[in-house]
């Protein structure tokens, strides 16, 4: 049960040190857009890509583990369709790697909006009932509400370096959009 709750630092650990690798292997320059580029990136293939198939696999296959330490009861069928929410956002964040621009900010939202909706749920359940267990005031709390601000930080971070481009750099590591 703590390797589950410990995979978010994990991942976070992946990415911050996936994106800092690409930087500094990365023949491109390193503007700003640049690092927003490659930090967004990477927070939307690991945190958001890996972590919610994490997610899914958790609440799909782990279910009475994951309720227990969310404090819900076993059995509860709406662990199943949040688990194929995530699986559905873990495939967003994988295709981030091929497409990016517009499918970035569809998926920033997308994410944004349910881990903020679940935060929301998770603060709501502590005033509510008292619930205080680590899967819903701890560690998932926390992720629902720091990811979304990081994302739409990075998000609104490199559109603003993009547009105040003045020439265009290689990005040739980082696919075009199929748009």
């Amino acid at each position: 049960m703590v390797l589950i709750m410990e995979m978010i630092y994990i991942f976070f650990a992946i990415t911050l040190t996936g994106a800092v690798l690409h930087l500094f292997l990365s023949k491109a320059e390193r503007t700003k857009n640049r690092i927003f580029e490659v930090f967004l990136l990477w927070f939307l293939f690991i945190m958001v890509g890996i972590g919610s198939i994490w997610a899914f696999i958790g609440h799909v296959f782990l279910a009475d583990t994951i309720a227990a330490m969310i404090g819900w009861p076993a059995g509860n069928p709406f662990q199943t369709e949040v688990g194929i929410a995530n699986l559905s956002f873990g495939i967003l964040g994988v295709l981030c790697w091929k497409l990016k621009d517009n499918f970035w900010t569809a998926t920033v939202i997308a994410v944004s909006v349910f881990y903020l909706g679940a935060a929301y749920i998770h603060i709501t359940n502590i005033a509510q009932t008292g619930n205080v267990a680590p899967g819903n005031a701890g560690y998932a709390l926390y992720i629902d509400i720091l990811i979304p601000i990081i994302l739409i930080g990075l998000l609104v971070a490199y559109n603003f370096t993009k547009n105040r481009k003045i020439t265009k750099s290689d990005h040739s590591d980082i696919p075009e959009s199929s748009k």
